[in-house]
C-alpha cells in the first residue's frame, strides 16, 4: 500500500536509472516529478510510461519538493549543480540536494562547494546495482543507495517509498568513495575481461578459453556472460566513470594507469556502438560470440 506520509521528489536525469528510481518511488506513494528540458524523445517516452509528472522549468521542478536527486552521467554532474544554484538560492523552501552520480570525492567536493551558497542541505549518495525493477516485476535485482553527510539520515524517508537506503557516516565524500571502490571492481573486471577475450580471439583461442573458464571458473564465466553483453550499450556512459575512478586513485599511480586503460577500452567499444550496424568492426561481434552456446561455436 502507498505510504501515507508521501514525500515529493524531483529528479534531474531521466535515463534508465533515474526513470526507474522515479517509477519505484511513485509506485510506493511518493510524488515524483522531472523536467524534460533538453531531453530526447526516448527520455520523454520513459517518463510517460513511468507515470512521472513533468514540470516546465527548474523553479517549478523544485517548488515544494523534499528532495532533488541528481542522476546523470558523471561528466554532467557539476553542470547540474551549477544549473540549480539560482533556483535553489531563490527558493523559500529548499529541497535537500542529493548528489547520486558516480563521481570522485574531489568532484563531489566541488559540487558541494558550489551549492553551499544556496543554503540547501546536501547529501552525498552512490547508487549500487542496476535500475530497480517495477514493483510487480518478479526480478529480484537489488538497488541500494548509499548515503553520507551530516544530513544523510534524511534520505531514509525514501526507504518507506520503495528504495533501499544504507547510511555510511557523516563525511561528505564517503558515499562517492564507496561508489568508486565498488564500480572499480565491477566495471574494472568487465573491462579487463573484455580485453582478454579479444586477445584470445586474436590468437584463435576463444573456444579453449571459454571451455577452461567453464570448467575451472564457472562462477566468473556466469557473471561475465551477463555483464559483458550488458555493458556494450552502456560503454559510452562508463568512460566518464573510469575518469572519475582514476581521479579518485590520484595517489596510486598503478591504479590510475589501470583505469586510464579501462577508459580506453570503453571508448573503443562506445565508438563502435555508434557506427551503423553493418559497419561494426570486430570488437563487439568478438565479445558477443564468446558467450554463445559453446556447441554452436564448434
Amino acid at each position: 500500500m502507498p505510504h501515507s506520509d508521501a514525500v515529493t521528489v524531483a529528479i534531474v536525469g531521466t535515463g534508465e536509472m533515474g526513470t526507474a528510481i522515479g517509477r519505484r518511488l511513485r509506485e510506493y506513494g511518493a510524488h515524483v516529478r522531472t523536467s524534460l528540458a533538453g531531453r530526447s524523445a526516448a527520455s520523454a517516452g520513459r517518463v510517460e510510461r513511468a507515470g512521472i509528472e513533468v514540470r516546465n522549468n527548474d523553479r517549478e521542478l523544485i517548488a515544494g519538493a523534499d528532495f532533488l536527486l541528481s542522476i546523470v552521467p558523471p561528466s554532467q554532474a557539476f553542470a547540474v549543480a551549477e544549473r540549480f544554484v539560482k533556483p535553489l538560492t531563490e527558493a523559500y523552501a529548499k529541497p535537500v540536494f542529493v548528489e547520486c552520480n558516480a563521481v570522485s570525492p574531489a568532484t563531489l567536493d566541488r559540487i558541494a562547494k558550489v551549492l553551499e551558497t544556496t543554503g540547501c542541505r546536501f547529501i552525498d549518495a552512490g547508487i549500487i546495482g542496476g535500475p530497480p525493477p517495477a514493483r510487480r516485476d518478479p526480478d529480484t535485482r537489488r538497488t541500494v543507495i548509499y548515503a553520507s553527510g551530516k544530513d544523510a539520515a534524511l534520505l531514509t524517508q525514501l526507504g518507506s517509498h520503495g528504495l533501499e537506503i544504507a547510511l555510511l557516516d557523516e563525511r561528505i565524500g564517503s558515499a562517492s568513495a564507496f561508489k568508486m571502490c565498488y564500480a572499480g571492481i565491477t566495471k574494472g573486471l568487465t573491462a579487463l575481461s573484455s580485453v582478454m577475450i579479444r586477445a584470445a580471439a586474436r590468437n584463435d583461442l576463444a573456444n579453449a578459453l571459454y571451455s577452461e573458464l567453464l570448467q575451472s571458473q564457472p562462477e566468473i564465466l556466469k557473471l561475465l556472460s551477463r555483464r559483458v553483453p550488458d555493458m556494450l550499450p552502456k560503454a559510452y556512459r562508463w568512460i566518464g566513470e573510469m575518469q572519475e575512478i582514476a581521479r579518485f586513485l590520484y595517489d596510486d599511480p598503478a591504479g590510475v594507469n589501470i583505469f586510464n586503460g579501462a577508459e580506453q577500452v570503453y571508448k573503443l567499444i562506445a565508438a563502435e556502438m555508434e557506427r551503423a550496424e553493418g559497419e561494426k568492426g570486430g570488437e563487439i561481434p568478438t565479445l558477443l560470440k564468446f558467450f554463445e552456446n559453446p556447441d554452436s561455436k564448434r
